[in-house]
């Protein structure tokens, strides 16, 4: 007897094969604005292939088939490795082929070339987040160890290789390499200054000087990274940044021993480890008792990276949902029409592409960051962006998990992946209280830098009453005493965004676009509670059109 209780209808796989480029029209019109049209087609073939049903199911195995960590090998010899699943390195191949660690530093005269590597960037993170780590710390390695002449002799062309090399070997025997970072301790957290890791000279020590490192650090991504950028105090107790690479210049290993990888929420296929330095062999960056600055400097990169990578995260939320609410019925129509689901999705549109706008405006800056006019954007901005934008993945990933309903909420398609991930960017490379002290120490050093960022976005207005009311309260509060400032920096972080989102809008999208995010972002009743906007004055569906051409 053959039983048939049901039928499959009414049932709809989440977005694959299609073009992530093709398909994204406020990344297009970035990509222009940047003179960087001569990136169009590269990026449009791989936005094909980023799209493809076969990189969305290696995403599914990397995150699926977690790294496996072994301490010694058959015969008890310290091996300190980590075993990856081959989609994490079709992952990793097809990132390093594509030049996403390297395109933004090849040729310095090239226009746009900022914008074309944060298209890359943002494209990745919208399929599998955890391969973005360490191309993150890679990339934004690149201009700290360009200061150090000995280093970037020896590894430079190893850093800037678009070939994928995942031996396990020493630095000299490669033909690409990955950096990572090892900052964080225990007792401290963001407070750097916090660290007891120690670094003891061997001979003189000094800038490009030999060093054991001993200590601990409690996150050390990615560990099988060929090197890594350390935070550890020298001898007059000043912390100092130093290059220690995973195998030492005599081709034994390096005593960095891992005690044991991070079992995290989300970016499962990445690995996280606590590591112990047992006199590991390093070289001191820069100069001794510098090292905070020092990797600041590359922090100030991957925060950008964290902007960038959710805002990927907020753009991916936006197509599966809209492209599932126009399949799926529910109560005699499709999603789509459906009134409530009409605010859930134009707001999703919105909330996405006003990320995007402010994330390429802000990789513009980078790559003209000696202009004066931008550092205000580097410095103030970045962690202002880093604050809210990852903020907002958390809670609009969960809304659009949401619009797939219990399907969503299962763990074998991207939406629940999507929900993971959203967290470990508002959390690393300092989290939320750390990013608005950050705005607010910039502005304290540099007053008439602040002031200059909101007479651009003044003057790029259009003469918006609206924005020039947002803008007219951020002068003010920026008149707020120091003391009383400080503890408004979340909320003086969340309205420079805003203002600076709505400006960016009402320079660059579509009247209908730019009218609907000023309209509701700018609306004192506006809620953070997704779709809880008033659609009567929005065009709904060319906002949806527009974010995800039907």
């Amino acid at each position: 007897m053959s039983w048939q209780t049901h039928e499959i209808s009414n049932q709809f796989d989440e977005l694959q094969n299609y073009n992530l480029y093709a398909t994204d029209a406020p990344l297009r019109e970035a990509l222009e604005r940047a003179d960087g049209g001569w990136a169009g087609d590269e990026l449009a073939a791989y936005g094909a292939t980023l799209g493809a049903a076969q990189t969305w199911r290696w995403a599914d195995e990397a995150n699926k088939h977690k790294p496996e960590f072994d301490a010694f090998d058959a015969r008890g010899r310290r091996i300190d490795r980590v075993d990856f699943h081959p989609s994490w390195h079709a992952l990793m191949r097809m990132h390093r082929e594509a030049g996403s660690v390297s395109l933004a530093f090849r040729n310095p005269q090239q226009r746009g070339r900022w914008t074309a590597w944060a298209a890359h960037f943002y494209m990745e993170g919208q399929v599998e987040a955890g391969s973005m780590c360490p191309l993150s710390m890679t990339q934004a390695s690149i201009p700290v160890l360009r200061k150090e002449p000995g280093l970037w002799a020896t590894y430079g062309d190893k850093l800037m290789s678009s070939t994928y090399d995942a031996r396990d070997l020493p630095i000299e025997q490669k033909s690409s390499i990955w950096i990572g970072m090892g900052m964080t301790e225990k007792q401290g957290g963001s407070d750097v200054r916090a660290n007891t890791t120690t670094a003891t000279a061997i001979g003189a020590g000094g800038r490009g000087g030999e060093y054991l490192i001993r200590g601990h650090k409690w996150f050390f991504s990615a560990p099988m990274c060929d090197a890594h950028l350390v935070v550890a105090r020298t001898a007059d107790g000043g912390p100092s940044c130093f290059f220690v690479p995973r195998w030492k210049p005599d081709g034994t290993k390096n005593p960095v021993h891992i005690q044991r990888l991070k079992e995290k929420v989300g970016n499962r296929s990445n690995s996280s480890s606590e590591v112990e330095f047992q006199d590991a062999w390093g070289i001191l960056l820069g100069e001794e008792g510098r090292g905070i600055p020092t990797i600041i400097e590359m922090a100030t990169y991957t925060r950008l990276h964290c902007v960038i990578g959710s805002a990927a995260m907020l753009r991916q939320a936006a197509v599966q949902a809209i492209a599932y609410a126009r399949q799926r019925k529910a109560f005699g129509n499709v999603l789509v029409r459906q009134p409530l689901m009409r605010g859930v999705l134009a707001d999703l549109a919105l909330e996405s592409e006003a990320a995007t706008v402010l994330a390429m405006r802000l990789a513009q800056a980078y790559e003209n960051g000696d202009d004066p006019a931008q550092r205000a954007w580097k410095r103030v901005m970045t962690p202002a962006a880093k604050f809210w934008v990852c903020k907002r993945a958390v809670e609009v990933t969960g809304e659009a998990m949401e619009v797939f309903g219990g399907n969503g909420y299962v763990d074998n398609g991207p939406m629940a992946r999507l929900f993971r991930e959203a967290p470990v960017n508002s959390i690393w490379e300092g989290s939320g209280n750390v990013m608005c002290l950050d705005v607010m120490r910039a502005i304290g050093r540099e007053p008439q830098a602040a002031f200059e960022l909101l007479d651009e976005l003044q003057r790029n207005a259009q003469g918006d009453a609206r924005i020039a009311g947002e803008l007219q309260a951020l002068r003010d509060l920026l008149a707020t005493p120091p003391d009383a400032l400080e503890g408004l920096g979340r909320r003086f972080a969340q309205r420079l965004v805003l203002a600076a989102q709505a400006t960016l809008m009402r320079q660059h999208a579509p009247a209908f676009a730019a009218d609907a995010f000023i309209a509701t972002r700018l609306d004192p009743q506006w809620g953070r509670v997704v779709g809880a906007v008033d659609t009567r004055g929005i065009d709904v569906d060319a906002l949806l059109q527009r974010a995800l051409p039907a």
